[in-house]
């Protein structure tokens, strides 16, 4: 058994993806080739926005992101603790100072009731994690972040295919970036990333920047970074793009009868969907108080598991000095030291999962 299985997808759409990466190699566009613009058309159709900007991953989409909007020594940067680094990373990188919300007991997104408390002089900028595949509530967020005239990048990196109030997870806020990593729900070959707004400005900056700051040949009006999305694998995700709304069925349905079943005895901790929300299971995650002992039998099942997020970001070596200390957010150290994270993914079989949760249900932890 697989903790996310690539293979059968490749096995699916093998003939599509040859076929697309033979025409770039016959037409030798390697660099912004017309794959690229193609998917970036695709790509903001799907979610409901005017504009997709490609990039070279998710972790640059943030980058970019916040260099776009101005981002830099002094500013700071709301975020979530419970995620992994790059989301706090970027902003660091910039000279700008990440404050950590903590997040909900239930979602485990960022708990908007705790948003505004964190809001100074010197915030720029707030970037809610829609985390494991669920976005936060995004309308309480957005309207806490125009009261303050401040705009929003939802880092919807574990996101790309969920809905909130019947809107697409990157058309939520000011800015969306996700991540096309291979295991994120649309994930290509290597590394990826989009971003996505309907802000005419703001995609003509973020297409400079992905170029070195370029606006035309050789005329460089800001900085930038090397920063873009080749156009190999630009045509790798026009192939998943094919499959990709079957996937999420088959991920929501995946996700419904691990929570169906494993809920009703109520030992285990399994993420609470909001009504108004669709996931799209990045990583289906439970919460038990003796994960150690959890992730043994599974083990001993050749069950594989992952604990992710096991030591959040105000405890993370590389931001002590930003003052943090061990129980200023107790809701994500609580969620790290308890959570773990089950086989999933479209091609999860019945059979495979039965036998995950035949187990948990026997485990009595």
């Amino acid at each position: 058994m697989q903790f996310i299985d690539l293979k059968s997808r490749h096995r699916l759409i093998k003939d599509q993806i040859d076929t697309r990466i033979q025409a770039v190699m016959e037409h030798g566009q390697f660099i912004l080739g017309p794959e690229v613009r193609q998917l970036e058309q695709k790509l903001a159709e799907y979610v409901g926005v005017k504009h997709c900007v490609s990039v070279s991953s998710g972790t640059d989409s943030l980058l970019i992101a916040l260099m776009a909007l101005g981002i830099g020594q002094g500013d700071e940067v709301i975020t979530v603790p419970y995620t992994w680094i790059s989301s706090a990373e970027v902003i660091a990188l910039l000279g700008a100072t990440p404050v950590f919300v903590d997040i909900r007991p239930d979602t485990w997104n960022m708990d908007e009731k705790l948003l505004e408390v964190a809001i100074t002089s010197k915030t720029k900028a707030i970037m809610p994690v829609s985390i494991y595949g669920q976005t936060p509530d995004m309308d309480s967020i957005n309207e806490i972040a125009k009261k303050y005239n401040i705009p929003v990048i939802e880092d919807a990196a574990q996101s790309f295919g969920a809905t909130y109030k019947n809107k697409k997870s990157c058309n939520l806020s000011t800015i969306g970036s996700t991540s096309f990593f291979p295991s994120k729900p649309l994930g290509c070959y290597g590394d990826g990333g989009a971003l996505f707004t309907s802000d005419d400005e703001l995609a003509e900056k973020f297409r400079w920047i992905r170029v070195h700051g370029q606006e035309r040949k050789h005329h460089h009006p800001i900085l930038g970074i090397n920063g873009r999305l080749d156009t190999l694998q630009a045509a790798i995700l026009l192939a998943v793009l094919e499959v990709f709304s079957e996937e999420v069925k088959k991920r929501q349905e995946i996700g419904e009868r691990y929570s169906s079943n494993l809920g009703e005895g109520g030992v285990l901790g399994v993420p609470m969907i909001a009504a108004d929300s669709t996931s799209v299971y990045a990583q289906y995650t439970i919460q038990s108080a003796d994960r150690s002992k959890l992730q043994e039998i599974l083990k001993s099942k050749a069950i594989p598991s992952v604990p992710y997020y096991t030591v959040p970001l105000h405890l993370q070596p590389v931001f002590s000095s930003l003052g943090y200390s061990k129980g200023d957010f107790p809701v994500t150290e609580n969620l790290a030291d308890q959570c773990l994270s089950l086989p999933m993914g479209p091609y999860l079989t019945e059979e495979d999962q039965g036998e995950v949760m035949e187990t948990l249900l026997e485990c009595n932890i």
